[in-house]
């Protein structure tokens, strides 16, 4: 009976979360995989007919998916060094003692870019970098600079959105070091401090190994969300100009819901997705090892 008990209490606990997650994630992702073995568009569904493996063919040898993949992981391999040496450097310069007052009103301030939303991230790029309007445009025109066209030229959006979404996550990358730091023994490293005035001794023998973990998280959620990066950019360029800022993400929302290919938006999601599960299991084998 207290075995039988048990089960219930656990169930009545978990249960609801179980079942929300199906719903919410499970169910979706088979529906997406069953839909990617049909020929389905939604301006032909007298014709939806399956078709096993063809739309993951036709993805595959599409050069504009291939295109789409290596601008979002052009982004990927700029944005995510460029959060993890800046989001070190915060965290580091934060675990030093004597800061203070000082320590826990950054610690706050890092927090305001994470609660902001991707879309509304993207619509602070719009009102800063509007080549008429644009913040900063104001702010280089007193110093007799001409307005730079931020978002209409193919360099400056991809440069823009690689600018904000550092902004966005450095802050959520120095928190995660900092509490990585938070368990180096301090007996150790004070016997480090010693030894040696060198930082990057320090860092590389002592604190590193405490930092794995958390620089693994970091990987594998960052490297997710930036391959499936859309709302900021959608609404800073809409994948503009051309398309120069179409990020994989984008090209899926266009074919499943602008060409009504819902067949192939699906496989293309489908693969997304399992390039995303490689390269995380690619950061565990290769990073992650026990403290």
């Amino acid at each position: 009976m207290p075995a039988t008990t048990s089960r219930s209490t656990i169930f009545a606990f978990l249960g609801p979360a179980v079942i929300s997650l199906a719903v919410i994630g499970i169910v979706p992702l088979l529906y997406a995989f069953y839909t990617s073995l049909y020929f389905f568009n939604l301006t032909k569904l007298k014709n939806a007919r399956f078709i096993w493996f063809e739309n993951y063919g036709s993805v595959l040898t599409d050069p504009v998916f291939w295109e789409a993949m290596g601008r979002t992981f052009r982004l990927l391999l700029i944005s995510l060094p460029l959060q993890i040496a800046l989001g070190l450097v915060i965290a580091l310069v934060l675990h030093r003692p004597g800061l203070g007052f000082l320590r826990v009103l950054t610690r706050l301030s890092l927090v305001l870019p994470m609660a902001t939303t991707y879309a509304v991230v993207g619509l602070l790029g719009q009102v800063m970098f509007n080549q008429k309007f644009g913040v900063v445009n104001q702010l280089i025109g007193f110093l007799g600079v001409e307005p730079v066209n931020w978002i209409g030229d193919p360099f400056n959006a991809f440069a823009m959105i690689i600018f904000l979404d550092v902004w966005q996550w450095t802050p959520f990358v120095a928190l995660v070091l900092l509490a990585g730091l938070t368990t180096v023994p301090g007996e150790v490293e004070e016997a480090a401090r010693l030894e040696t005035k060198n930082w990057w001794t320090i860092l590389r023998h002592v604190q590193l190994p405490f930092l794995m973990p958390g620089l693994v998280a970091i990987l594998i959620l960052r490297t997710a969300d930036t391959l499936k990066l859309f709302d900021m950019v959608f609404t800073l360029t809409r994948g503009g100009p051309g398309s120069s800022t179409e990020l994989i993400s984008l090209m899926i929302q266009r074919v499943g819901f602008r060409a009504f290919d819902q067949g192939v938006a699906s496989a293309q999601a489908i693969i997304l997705l399992i390039i995303t599960i490689i390269l995380a299991q690619l950061y565990i084998k290769l990073l992650y090892k026990e403290v």
